[in-house]
């Protein structure tokens, strides 16, 4: 008989499924002159409204490397560099006299929470 190699034979497949579930927050504020001090605009939470009109307490942090920020001066996109956030205010430095009084500023706060199930099926 002659020498024969036996393998085993086997067979797998994996089904995976991923959400991203993304939160995302809205902030409104009209720029309001007495929130500049020497060029700098700070915007306390408080100041803020969400998207039915009610008061804030706090600014959502975004997760770290798992979220982000997006500000818009009268309907512009501003670079990060340009404001930082915090649960208590946004500061914008050195270019609020720049701005239009009572213009629109929105903070986007966009976290994401994913999960991603996997089943894998070994055949033998």
């Amino acid at each position: 008989m002659a020498t024969t190699l036996f393998k085993l034979a086997i067979t797998a497949e994996t089904q995976t499924s991923v959400q991203t579930k993304p939160e995302v927050k809205k902030y409104f504020y009209e720029l309001d002159p007495s929130d500049i001090t020497a060029g700098t605009l700070t915007i306390p939470a408080t100041s803020f409204v969400d998207e039915q009109g009610n008061a804030v307490t706090d600014i959502t942090l975004v997760t770290p490397d798992n979220g982000y920020y997006l500000l818009f001066i009268n309907g512009v996109l501003q670079q990060d560099s340009l404001y930082t956030v915090s649960a208590n205010d946004v500061v914008i430095p050195n270019v609020a006299d720049d701005i239009e009084e009572e213009s629109p500023i929105i903070l986007v706060v966009n976290n994401f929470a994913p999960t991603a199930d996997s089943v894998t099926t070994v055949n033998t």
